[in-house]
């Protein structure tokens, strides 16, 4: 069983962080029974005020029985103002990304990072700079301010759509190396986890969202797209316009969400998006996650547990009651059946669904242990 880890507090901090594995039922609660404790679902960590006292009830709550780590956070890094030269690379980049129809949160997210990129080669010409120079770039960020492997990736990719879609260089000279992938599983919720978490909404329309978002393995994205007339009720399925990658899909209609969609549609009267914000709007992804967060905290679920979760859930349960890996691809809208494989690692093993050689051997030469 894994320990609980205090991590070092930074000079000036202002909170202590620690992980509590999830197993560690009896130790969570009696940690959340401090004042000023507070989850960080990003991290997977909670965290108190930065006090001598509170260390001290932490190592009480703990019963020194728990590791002490350094925390390494991410640095600061420090991005000079653009010249003309740097900016001009900009806008010609959004433009590229636009007309090739990029949704706007890429665009932005690639324009951030290759601000970056271009304040430490303002003094080169963009189109001089080697593989061997970005590479070194990357690692500078890596040492000195410790980034993740996420912005690692994300650095990544903005240079690449620079050099390779505006500047059309050859993608193999640009074949910057990436971090080693990492091999962890989806966080998946036990089915009993997620009946308790989807009906735990009074409000009925939350307690729809919820649903949903489940029963039809969503994205936290694609559930504010949906609209009313993408519930196909006579053919069975729900339709999914323009999700990750620009393609349309359709999915299971759970025959008792049709049931909960029309309880919803009788009180709510949505008029074209199937779940309406204030005014009529898209319903936000914040409060799709505000929604999830109080479910999840109130039944006192998993509380690493994301609205993603949700979907990780919908598909090995779907393996767990012998769905077509196929048709599970086909619902979650992988491009390759190797992105849906992973959840055939997530199955639950134990003796009640798994008979062990052992117990064969014995029971067919009549024998006990």
């Amino acid at each position: 069983m894994s320990k609980p880890i205090i991590y070092e507090s930074l000079k000036n901090a202002k909170r202590i962080k620690v992980y509590i594995p999830y197993n560690q039922y009896n130790i969570r609660v009696n940690f959340k029974t401090l004042d000023s404790t507070f989850w960080h679902p990003n991290q997977k960590l909670w965290s108190i005020i930065n006090t001598p006292e509170n260390l001290i009830l932490i190592k009480d709550i703990f019963k020194n029985d728990f590791i002490i780590m350094p925390y390494k956070a991410s640095k600061k890094i420090e991005v000079r103002s653009l010249n003309t030269k740097a900016e001009d690379a900009l806008l010609l980049l959004e433009k590229t990304l636009l007309l090739k129809r990029y949704s706007l949160s890429s665009v932005r997210s690639y324009k951030k990072h290759l601000s970056v990129f271009f304040s430490n080669f303002m003094e080169y010409d963009f189109k001089q700079i080697t593989k061997e120079q970005i590479e070194g770039f990357i690692y500078q960020l890596i040492k000195k301010n410790s980034i993740s492997e996420s912005y690692q990736n994300q650095m990544i990719n903005a240079i690449k759509a620079y050099y390779e879609l505006v500047l059309e260089l050859p993608r193999e000279y640009y074949n910057i190396k990436r971090p080693k992938r990492s091999l962890s599983l989806p966080n998946v919720l036990s089915e009993q986890e997620v009946l308790k978490i989807i009906q735990h909404p009074k409000n009925l329309k939350h307690r729809a969202i919820l649903t949903t978002i489940y029963s039809a393995g969503l994205r936290i994205s694609e559930l504010p797209n949906l609209r009313v007339v993408d519930i196909h009720s006579n053919d069975g399925y729900i339709y999914i316009k323009d999700c990750k990658g620009k393609k349309d899909r359709k999915t299971v209609l759970a025959k008792n969400l049709l049931i909960l969609l029309r309880k919803y549609y009788k009180q709510y009267k949505p008029s074209y998006w199937l779940f309406e914000g204030i005014n009529g709007d898209k319903y936000s992804k914040s409060s799709i996650t505000s929604i999830f967060r109080r479910a999840v905290k109130e039944t006192n679920s998993n509380p690493w547990a994301t609205v993603h979760t949700l979907r990780h859930s919908f598909a090995t349960h779907c393996l767990q009651n012998n769905v077509n890996l196929r048709h599970i691809q086909n619902m979650l809208g992988h491009n390759s059946s190797k992105t849906t494989e992973i959840y055939t690692k997530t199955i639950e093993i134990n003796n009640k669904n798994i008979t062990s050689p052992l117990d064969l051997l014995l029971k067919k030469n009549n024998l006990q242990t």
